[in-house]
């Protein structure tokens, strides 16, 4: 399958995904959900290394660790964005991680040239356009009280773009997209076992409850791997662009299910942070560093 159309399917399972989470808060808490999305994912990809003939052993351990603590942690904040924000709102805050990326860059630049103005002026205007893009989408569309929801969904953001520099580190080291899956699974297990513990227990299970654990362990490993895969062999910057297809999947969801609410500013500010995050993606490129656009949700 080509990068374009995996990018595309990907983006679709994603959103699915994120719908099934905010169905599934109303029966578990957000480290419940971490917790049997990442056993489902470990589980599938046990099934896929055996039949690949792959191997779970790595020579780079400790780069799965670090890897896995920040994406882990990414998720969980992410899922808890879900629960109590709409679906799409929470949806582009996590996708801000490009336009972290980009500000990191920024950083590295300035510390790198020590204040002598070798920073990317394109670069600065695209991060300022990014943020801006999250006031138009934090004041539209959360209520007063959803405020720390908001920031708990670009914090999401902020280490998945953490997460990402890492993932491409282990690409490089030529970890197989599998193995790498598994040992991120197998930090949500270990974080949501514990989130679970320190929220009082597991809920008890309904069989709605129980399909959409399911449905969230299965699309999510189906797109990571996607994901990763396409990544892999195709162009960062169409990957990225089709990439926020997640945005507007997610928002027909939200308007479709749960009457979110559609304004211009909302619209606008989404619109703003993919354009910001794809002139950064593209910026980034030419500076030979690693990609903003790698794979989201993951």
């Amino acid at each position: 399958m080509p990068a374009p159309l995996l990018i595309a399917c990907a983006s679709l399972l994603f959103a699915l995904m994120g719908l099934c989470v905010k169905l599934a808060s109303a029966h578990y808490t957000a480290g419940e959900i971490v917790f049997y999305r990442s056993l489902i994912g470990m589980g599938l990809m046990v099934v896929a290394l055996k039949v690949r003939g792959g191997s779970l052993r790595t020579p780079v351990p400790a780069m799965h660790f670090w890897r896995s603590a920040s994406g882990v942690i990414a998720l969980c904040l992410w899922f808890y964005a879900i629960g109590h924000l709409p679906l799409a709102t929470a949806m582009t805050l996590n996708y801000t991680s490009s336009v972290w990326m980009a500000l990191f860059l920024i950083g590295g630049a300035a510390w790198a040239e020590n204040g002598r103005g070798g920073i990317d002026g394109r670069l600065v205007a695209a991060v300022l356009a990014g943020f801006g893009g999250v006031a138009l989408i934090l004041r539209p569309t959360i209520e007063q009280q959803q405020l720390w929801y908001g920031l708990v969904g670009l914090a999401s953001g902020l280490l998945a773009a953490m997460a990402y520099l890492q993932l491409t580190a282990l690409g490089r080291a030529g970890e197989p997209e599998t193995r790498i899956v598994f040992y991120f699974s197998l930090g949500g297990v270990v974080a949501g076992a514990l989130l679970t513990g320190a929220d009082g227990g597991p809920s008890p299970h309904t069989a709605d409850g129980v399909a959409l654990l399911l449905a969230i362990g299965g699309l999510a490993s189906l797109a990571q791997l996607m994901m990763t895969r396409a990544y892999s062999i195709g162009q960062t910057l169409s990957n990225a662009a089709l990439q926020y297809l997640g945005i507007v999947f997610s928002f027909g969801f939200g308007v479709w299910l749960f009457d979110d609410p559609v304004t211009p500013m909302a619209i606008g500010g989404m619109l703003l942070i993919a354009a910001a995050g794809l002139t950064a993606t593209l910026l980034s490129r030419r500076a030979h560093t690693p990609a903003a656009g790698t794979p989201t949700q993951s």
